[in-house]
This record gives structure tokens, C-alpha cells and sequence, in this order.
């Protein structure tokens, strides 16, 4: 409740993408690939900015990466079970659980996050290219330093 000559509650808008960005993070860590996106498109609805764009690019591109280890790896159940828990839980799917060919399943998940990583990144350069730049370089380290499991955290600079 707001009332004139009253200040605002103590939590500012910094804290509150900073909390959306730490639920990202964890979701992450747990390769909970939906949530980590979640969390990152409400960091960018509170907070619009080139770097709420990329951030959401850099989880599509940690998607595509952590599948394309799996499949790598012949781990063709895992896949399946990454493409499940991107859908959402109804109790209704315990019973009627859709099958899909793991393959075929990764190939369209594939196409499908490629192409979205490819919209947020293109809106991130239109708000503020060389912002945009210095994250990508940032997150070009991080991915050198973990060539084998980048996708489950986040490059150290991003304060997540």
C-alpha cells in the first residue's frame, strides 16, 4: 500500500532482479532449464535492459550446450528426461505422458532454442551493442575455463 509522503519499501529494484537471477542460478546448477528461463524472462519483464536480454540468451545457449553434451555422451534417457522437465508438470502427464523419440526430441528442442537464443540476442545488441560485447567476452572466458559444464553456473562477473 502506497500513501503520500511515505517511502518506499527498503527492497529496490537491483535486489529484486539480483533475486530472480539467484533462483536462475540454482535452477541452473539443478540443469532445471525451465525454471532458470522463468526466472530470467521475469528479471527481464521487472527490469528491461541489454543485459536481462542476454542473460535469458546466455540460458537458451546453456540449454543447447547441456543437450548437445548429452547427446554427445549417448545419454539419449537423460535427454528425454530434459526434454520433460521442460514442459510444464500437469498431474494429467503422470498418466498420459507424451512419447517422443529422444532424437527427435533433441533435434526440435534444438532448433527451437537456437533460434529464440538468436531473438534475445539480436534484441540485447539493439538496447546497448558494447555492453552487450563485454558480456559475450565475459561469457566467452567462462565457457574456456569449463569447456565441460559452463552450462550449469554462470561466468563469476554476472553477480548472480
Amino acid at each position: 500500500m502506497f500513501l503520500p509522503g511515505c517511502t518506499a519499501p527498503a527492497m529496490n529494484h537491483s535486489h529484486e532482479a539480483h533475486a530472480h537471477l539467484q533462483r536462475a542460478k540454482v535452477f541452473l546448477a539443478a540443469a532445471d532449464y525451465r525454471r532458470a528461463i522463468e526466472a530470467c524472462q521475469q528479471e527481464l519483464t521487472a527490469h528491461p535492459s541489454a543485459d536481462s536480454y542476454v542473460h535469458l540468451t546466455y540460458v537458451y545457449q546453456a540449454l543447447e550446450a547441456y543437450l548437445n553434451s548429452l547427446a554427445r555422451a549417448d545419454r539419449w534417457v537423460a535427454v528425454e528426461q530434459l526434454v520433460r522437465s521442460l514442459s510444464p508438470s500437469r498431474a494429467e502427464d503422470l498418466l498420459d505422458s507424451p512419447d517422443v523419440l529422444a532424437r527427435i526430441a533433441k533435434e526440435l528442442l534444438q532448433d527451437s532454442v537456437s533460434k529464440q537464443a538468436d531473438v534475445t540476442a539480436a534484441m540485447a545488441t539493439r538496447l546497448d551493442e558494447a555492453r552487450v560485447q563485454r558480456l559475450w567476452a565475459q561469457q566467452r572466458h567462462w565457457r574456456e575455463q569449463r569447456p565441460e559444464d559452463w552450462w550449469f553456473g554462470v561466468p563469476p562477473e554476472w553477480n548472480w
